[in-house]
């Protein structure tokens, strides 16, 4: 499994109901896509839930790398560059993901990224994670729970998917979730 996510940086003053209308219409096009465990199509206003920008982030859970590779080099990823820029691409190998059988009610996420100190013990690290992620997803709120690593910048993401907006803490970013897509 691989986690991947791009964000794309919008002006302050940017009107989000352009992107809100982007994921009504287009969100339901990656439905059934082949290889995805979900993707959540997650948008943030500069000021709500601390945002200090407005953003487009969607964020994927793949079960093959196959997947990935299959969108990004496809006709619907290409559109989206020409509309909003060439992204840079963040992907994180997975250390656990549980998804609930109603992740699709999701209106909100929660993503923190952490970096990794270098010569940390990564085995007791990813068992933690992995273990704080069981914990996360029992809660009653929780529709989906992600924990992962990029070795190439050493860095830990979680990310979560939430029936109501959780707690903001520390320097999570809080988005909206417009659209949940499932293979």
């Amino acid at each position: 499994m691989m986690a991947m996510q791009y964000s794309f940086r919008l002006p302050a003053d940017y009107d989000m109901s352009i992107i809100d209308r982007r994921i009504r219409d287009k969100g339901p096009m990656l439905d059934g896509f082949p290889g995805l465990g979900f993707k959540a199509y997650l948008s943030a206003r500069k000021g709500e839930f601390g945002s200090s920008e407005n953003l487009y982030a969607p964020f994927y859970l793949w079960q093959q790398p196959q997947g990935a590779s299959d969108f990004l080099t496809g006709p619907g990823f290409e559109r989206l560059t020409q509309s909003f820029g060439w992204p840079h691409v963040k992907t994180w190998i997975v250390w656990h993901a549980d998804t609930a059988s109603a992740v699709t009610d999701a209106k909100f996420a929660s993503e923190g990224t952490m970096m990794i100190e270098p010569y940390a013990p990564l085995a007791q690290i990813r068992e933690d994670e992995s273990k704080r992620a069981q914990r996360e997803a029992r809660q009653a709120e929780v529709l989906a729970c992600v924990c992962a690593f990029d070795p190439t910048n050493w860095t830990l993401v979680r990310f979560s998917l939430h029936r109501t907006a959780p707690l903001i803490s520390g320097s999570s970013q809080i988005y909206r979730v417009g659209h949940v897509c499932l293979p």
